[in-house]
Order: C-alpha cells, then structure tokens, then sequence
C-alpha cells in the first residue's frame, strides 16, 4: 500500500466514506411491539474495514411548525432512537460486499407516525456499520410505525 493509498484511506475512516451501505426492510411499515426483519449490504470502498458490527437505529421525531410575528418556525424533537445490533465484527476485504440479516422489534410503547395541519410524527431507519471514524451508513430512510389494533 503506498503513501496515498494509506490517505485515502485514512480520509475515508473519517468521513464514513470507508464502506457503502444500503438497508432494506421486509415492509415500508410495522406495527409497534412487531418484528420487522432488515437487510443490510456493505461494500468496500477500496480498503479493508475493520468493523464492530452492522447495527439498525431507529428514530423518531416530532416535528411542530408555528408562526411568530408572521414568520414560520419548526421546532423538532427526538421522540425516540436505538440502535439494535444484528450482526457481529468482522472484517470486509478491499472491494468485497458482504450481506447481513436480522430482525428487530419495534417497542409496543411508542408514539405512531401521524401527520397533521401543524405536526408530524416521522419514523427513521438505517443500517450502519460501526467503524473506526464516522461509521459508513445508508441514511436515514422514512418508515411508518403504526398502532396495533386491539
């Protein structure tokens, strides 16, 4: 490995550009307190990756959006986030892809999606695999979380 190739990859510890990742669930919804299984595909950048696991986080914000004095304003909270951890450690040679899958549970006790005139309730998912720097991740993509009926 030459001098620019140990920069290239050191840069890419650093911004998450080591691996890219894509995630993909069995639906685009889930009710709460069910079992929603996940796929997630990382693939090599050009360098080995050295990871701690492929993790799933979840979250969930609500978002508020008002008028003072005429001007719009969106206040947004964190109404939930977890990571859950489907796979061990491991190691993904120069240029390999590897897939993982698992299942997590969405908790029984939290607020569903909602959009309403002047509030939303979103739901996030990602895959991410933890490295050394910024973990390489899918982003976040938007997911529906909706009450089980009785």
């Amino acid at each position: 490995m030459g001098f620019f190739d140990k920069i290239k990859n050191a840069v890419n510890a650093v911004t998450g550009g080591a691996a890219k990742v894509s995630i993909q669930t069995s639906s685009a919804w889930s009710y709460t307190g069910d079992t929603l299984k996940v796929a997630v595909t990382a693939t090599s950048s050009g360098g080995e990756v050295k990871s701690k696991g492929i993790f799933i986080d979840l979250l969930a914000e609500e978002e508020i959006r008002f008028k003072v004095d005429n001007d719009k304003q969106t206040d947004k909270t964190t109404t939930f986030s977890r990571e859950f951890q489907i796979a061990p450690p491991f190691v993904l040679a120069p240029n390999d892809t590897k897939g993982f899958e698992g299942a997590i549970q969405i908790p029984i006790d939290v607020q569903p999606s909602y959009h309403g005139k002047n509030a939303d309730h979103n739901w996030y998912i990602r895959g991410r695999v933890e490295a050394l720097g910024n973990d390489p991740d899918s982003g976040f993509q938007p997911f529906t979380v909706v009450h089980k009926p009785v």
